[in-house]
């Protein structure tokens, strides 16, 4: 008889996730015995102390743990301080993650001016030509070799300058300009503010909690306005702004007879040139003669957002299928680089026959291959990669590959959203303001961030956004939580028909638009800094991002990246709503100042709520508020709805005489 599948305690299939892919290998993970993330987290009980904030590491007379009332650490520390200090150096890391990012971009692009590296271009100098005048180079007359030189000096001076104010806060409103001004907010240099929150939180120095926290928000402006920003433009000018085109998502674009590549991480320098390669005729070759009929890349994570929003590359899922990828037995490499990596995945690889190749100088896994990545041999470096993929194609054993995927349509940058709202010669944000202002759209909701296993995959997400359509609010969304939407059929101009309320639903007719756009990787938020900053500008909704009814959510996060992007969003005047826990529960007076104390400090705050239906409740309540201050229409679904495609759709539903009645007000003739 054949052994009895092992039988785990903790929580069944659907309560770990909502994705039938997911769903379908975590069975298969069961009955082989092997942990996952999903299962290390029910094992793993979270440690109540660090949890809440109240451990504090930042010397070595401690750990100090803050468990009782009044108590403090060995040098007087109190809970505040301590909650405080961890807090801010979240931010710290997460901002320098992904600044880090844009500074590579920067030296990438260097490389391409100076004709060094190997496969790239400039994929639209029509950006490299407007960024250049943004930071004052002068661009008449000039190649773009030399544009992009000069670009990519200025960008990488953001990082290392030590007076003055980075240039792209330039791009925010006046009156959020003058308030960061007013506050001495505006950073300075991007790695300055990163460093200051480091030695300030050493033992010893900053122990007001309010000030520790202000030094927080000094350094994530540096990270949304600067580093992540950057990344933004440069990678749009490398390889391309987006556009919308047609994709799939989830396992089942893994293909069982072609060699499946999947890239994970988050830099695109790599994943592009991986593209590039796949495509080479003699690796194609090389291919068929392993047996394979060809080769296939797929993405998960944040590099997927890259490549599935500029090439249509397919994603195989966000954070939490990394391993689920493996899992069916089909992955013959899966090429990392940097962020959201699991050390987990190498000694889950050797149980089937994936390579694991890590290619970031910055990043070695124990049990990986490593391959390093330089942009001045990119090409010939991924074509080793490739290679070594297709060798390892014939050591397959049984391939599992959920029959899963979903249409998508991704690659809505801020460029492209003037256009689909105004056209070549009129873009503009004015019809999305006017329909905000009207009522047609409510408001505006960015839902966002990653996917945590200790609660159940997609599920806030994919609840947030059906809610958030229903009353008729838009919704933007870049990394894992856009990849969530695009499994339940969210990036599709039709979801509008089936989900939308009739207000939106009346504006993604007139647009094509689908309800819910995704905007990119989780270092695009800086794109819906952008677009909030043009809504300003527009005219209509307020003077500032505070003003506009609009709030970011991240009901599933789990990175200190996260913390860096909220707090950004923050102190740029946009209320924040974190899932999952509150990890300065242990202090009250640090609570109330993300939220209380920020909101009137800088117009935005942090609040973190753990229900999905209370984070529904609070943003269309703030909504609602905001649209009251403006003095708009108090949003009434009953004032839209009764035209276009919805139309159409009812009258298809009736017979003739009564289609006839309901055009013409009588019924149809016996003819």
């Amino acid at each position: 008889m054949p052994p009895e599948t092992p039988k785990r305690k903790g929580r069944t299939i659907e309560q770990r996730s909502i994705d039938p892919a997911a769903q379908a290998m975590l069975i298969r993970a069961d009955e082989l015995g092997l942990d996952t993330a999903f299962t290390r987290a029910e094992q793993m009980a979270p440690c109540p102390i660090g949890a809440n904030g109240t451990c504090c590491r930042v010397c070595f007379m401690g750990p100090c743990r803050l468990v009782k009332d009044g108590q403090t650490g060995v040098c007087g520390a109190t809970v505040e301080t301590v909650t405080a200090r961890n807090f801010a150096r979240a931010i710290a890391a997460g901002a320098a993650s992904h600044s880090d990012h844009g500074r590579d971009l920067a030296f990438t692009l260097l490389a391409v001016a100076e004709g060094e590296a190997q496969g790239y271009k400039i994929r639209d100098p029509f950006k490299l030509k407007k960024l250049a005048e943004e930071l004052g180079i002068p661009t008449d007359g000039r190649p773009v070799s030399e544009l992009a030189h000069d670009v990519g000096e200025k960008c990488l001076a953001q990082f290392s300058q030590q007076r003055g104010e980075i240039a792209m806060i330039e791009r925010a409103p006046k009156k959020r300009k003058e308030l960061w001004r007013k506050l001495k907010m505006v950073p300075r240099g991007i790695d300055r503010e990163i460093v200051d929150i480091l030695h300030r939180t050493h033992m010893g120095d900053d122990q007001d909690p309010e000030h520790i926290l202000a030094q927080g928000m000094r350094a994530a402006l540096g990270d949304g306005w600067g580093g992540s920003m950057i990344a933004t433009d440069l990678s749009d000018i490398l390889f391309g702004t987006p556009s919308p085109l047609v994709s799939q998502v989830n396992l089942g674009v893994l293909r069982k007879d072609e060699v499946n590549i999947v890239v994970h991480g988050h830099e695109p320098t790599l994943s592009e040139m991986i593209l590039a390669a796949t495509s080479d005729p003699e690796l194609v070759s090389h291919a068929k003669e392993k047996g394979a009929k060809g080769i296939n890349l797929a993405g998960i994570c944040c590099t997927s957002n890259e490549t599935l929003m500029r090439q249509g590359v397919p994603s195989a899922g966000n954070f939490l299928h990394q391993e689920l990828a493996i899992i069916t037995g089909a992955v013959d490499a899966m090429v990392v680089d940097v962020q959201c990596i699991m050390q987990a995945l190498p000694n889950l690889a050797q149980k089937f026959h994936t390579h694991v190749i890590t290619t970031s100088p910055k990043v070695k896994i124990t049990g990986a291959i490593h391959i390093e990545f330089d942009e001045h041999h990119a090409l010939d470096i991924a074509k080793e990669i490739v290679r070594k993929a297709i060798d390892n194609y014939p050591n397959r054993g049984e391939v599992n590959i959920p029959d899963v995927k979903s249409d998508v349509v991704p690659g809505f940058s801020h460029e492209y959203i003037n256009y689909m709202l105004g056209g070549s010669y009129r873009s503009s944000f004015r019809p999305l303001n006017d329909a905000i202002m009207s009522g047609r759209i409510r408001g505006v909701v960015a839902d966002v961030g990653c996917n945590n296993p200790r609660t159940t995959q997609d599920a806030s997400h994919e609840y947030l956004v059906r809610e958030f359509l229903k009353n008729d609010v838009l919704l933007v969304e870049t990394g894992c939580g856009a990849i969530a939407s695009g499994k339940y059929g969210y990036l599709l101009g039709e979801a509008a028909m089936q989900w939308a309320g009739p207000g939106l639903r009346e504006v993604c007719e007139a647009t094509g638009m689908p309800p819910v756009l995704h905007m990119g990787s989780c270092v695009d938020n800086s794109r819906i800094l952008t677009v909030l900053s043009q809504v300003v500008a527009e005219g209509g909704l307020g003077e500032d991002i505070s003003d506009v009814p609009a709030v970011g959510i991240a009901p599933e996060w789990m990175s200190e990246k996260a913390i860096a992007i909220a707090t950004y969003c923050a102190a740029s005047g946009a209320y924040v709503i974190m899932g999952i826990s509150n990890p300065v529960e242990g202090s009250p007076v640090v609570t109330d100042v993300l939220s209380r104390g920020w909101e009137e400090m800088v117009g935005g705050k942090i609040e973190f709520v753990v229900e999905p239906e209370e984070m529904v409740r609070r943003a269309l309540g703030h909504i609602d508020k905001k649209r009251e201050a403006l003095k708009l229409p108090a949003y009434d679904p009953e004032r839209f709805g009764r035209s276009g495609d919805w139309r159409v759709l009812e009258l298809e539903q009736l017979s003739p005489e009564e289609r006839a009645e309901a055009l013409y007000g009588q019924p149809a003739s016996g003819d």
